[in-house]
């Protein structure tokens, strides 16, 4: 059976790919035809997220602009073309008040946030997208959008990211459409300090019953990649769960996201991904 999304044959980069948000997302383009090429900084996670989609893949920090051209011609090399790139690697650091955060911290995470996928873009604009047209979607936060405790720095620089995704589609028009897709809580390792120990009560808290998983997220990609968008460009498609009108749900409302944000810290038990990428 043709697969709907028009994506057969095509190759695609995914960043902070061997968990999580990104690891769903490589294997949903994989499943739907194309050709994946993975990153993180993890060898051994990359490793196994390569053999599972049945593609390629390159370990490094998407904050080293030399692994960036690095990823981008293998992926030329391998395939031939690149077609598809998917900014998810990202970090929640500095968490903390905005008034204790290292500026070197904070530099950061605007590098890892921000400027990785701006330099990715431009790498593969050179090589082939300038010339061959192509999609980019980058993953944002529904909490770019608000406030929140703790988590200044993030929000901060998901929310630049979302005006870099509107200027890349103001200016990389009519060649290559770029979108953003900003999840709600998901079930990464990422977040694993908000959901654990009261997943089932925060998903009761929302007015779609559960808290996300990644699948949700990499289906929301997947199409925004795919020809079944081909008119969609600065765009910024949420997928939280129904988030942002829980205000009018009438079901018992359950602890929040900013109440549990307000009492945990991310653990550090487990070694990040990909430049502190934790999806």
């Amino acid at each position: 059976m043709t697969s709907p999304y028009g994506i057969e044959g095509r190759a695609a980069i995914v960043t902070g790919a061997s968990r999580g948000i990104g690891l769903a997302v490589a294997q949903a383009l994989a499943d739907a035809g194309a050709r994946v090429c993975v990153t993180a900084r993890d060898p051994d996670g990359v490793a196994r997220a390569a053999e599972r989609v049945g593609g390629i893949g390159l370990a490094g920090s998407v904050a080293d602009p030399a692994h960036l051209w690095e990823l981008t011609e293998l992926a030329l090399r391998e395939f031939g073309r690149i077609d598809v790139v998917v900014n998810n690697a990202a970090t929640n650091q500095p968490y903390g008040p905005l008034m204790d955060a290292d500026p070197d911290r904070w530099r950061e995470a605007f590098t890892v946030n921000v400027e990785a996928p701006l330099r990715l873009v431009q790498c593969v604009w050179r090589a082939w997208m300038g010339e061959h047209g192509g999609a980019v979607v980058n993953i944002c936060t529904e909490g770019a959008g608000h406030v929140g405790p703790h988590v200044g720095a993030y929000g901060t620089s998901k929310a630049a990211l979302q005006h870099l995704t509107r200027q890349l589609a103001g200016e990389l028009a009519p060649k290559v459409r770029v979108n953003s897709v900003s999840p709600g809580l998901v079930r990464t390792e990422m977040a694993r300090f908000v959901w654990e120990d009261g997943e089932d009560e925060l998903g009761a808290g929302l007015p779609l019953g559960r808290i996300g998983r990644p699948e949700d997220i990499a289906r929301a990609v997947l199409w925004l990649a795919s020809d079944a968008a081909e008119w969609i460009t600065g765009a910024d498609l949420l997928v939280d769960g129904g988030t942002r009108v829980r205000a009018a749900y009438t079901a018992a409302p359950g602890p929040t996201v900013q109440e549990r944000l307000r009492t945990r810290t991310p653990g550090l038990q487990r070694p990040p991904d990909s430049a502190g990428q934790r999806r």
